[in-house]
């Protein structure tokens, strides 16, 4: 991790000789809440486990494995397939786990309005706790963001994360961001990047990242 990390900054220091930031946007936005996709997909699971007898839960597991395979083999349609039937079969653990997964694939390959519109859909369900529902809000914002949909609900949405005092608070912080520079407001970004960078409680991998972001906006 850390050496991907490391040519990530690499990569970014050798875009800031090219002075382009839409390059930027382009190549690193959707890295941006991988740590956040790894957190909902531990704790989700750890409640698919709580909600099932122990054999309904192992077979859903196993399907769900059978799913990922899938995706990581290059298989999206089959992977969405069956995504799509745990979905609808699985309880709220790994039901819910399968619409992010759905929503990812859709990111994954290149089709961002579908992305966002699924996590939309997340977001939007009451059925769900509030900290997996705000986490397809900062998912879906960084979807649109990445769209040419010109969709901005989960966007907004996103922004008013960034100013409470919720769990994904710091990663939505980041996104709004990435929205004020996506939109070409540079100054506006190097000052929510800048607050970043002063935040002892922020998370210090997000700090390293806001810090690279303004040495871009700063042209160093």
């Amino acid at each position: 991790m850390a050496d991907e990390q490391d040519l990530l900054l690499r990569e970014i220091d050798e875009e800031l000789k090219q002075d382009n930031l839409q390059r930027i946007w382009n190549s690193y936005g959707m890295l941006i809440v991988g740590g956040a996709v790894a957190l909902v997909v531990g704790v989700a699971a750890f409640k698919g486990w709580q909600a099932y007898d122990l054999k309904q839960r192992t077979a859903t597991a196993a399907q769900f494995s059978v799913a990922q395979e899938l995706a990581s083999g290059g298989k999206p349609d089959a992977a969405k397939e069956a995504f799509s039937k745990i979905a609808a079969d699985a309880g709220a653990g790994y039901g819910m786990l399968a619409r992010f997964q759905m929503a990812a694939l859709s990111a994954n390959n290149g089709d961002a309005a579908a992305a966002a519109g699924a996590y939309e859909l997340i977001a939007n369900d009451d059925k769900l706790e509030s900290v997996y529902r705000d986490l397809a809000v900062v998912l879906g914002a960084l979807s649109e963001l990445n769209s040419k949909s010109g969709a901005t609900a989960l966007t907004a949405r996103a922004e008013k994360l960034a100013t409470g005092n919720g769990p994904w608070r710091y990663t939505a912080k980041e996104v709004s961001a990435l929205s004020a520079l996506k939109n070409g407001d540079n100054k506006t970004a190097h000052t929510r990047y800048d607050a970043l960078t002063k935040d002892a409680a922020a998370p210090q991998g997000l700090r390293n990242r806001a810090r690279e972001m303004l040495n871009v906006l700063s042209g160093k």
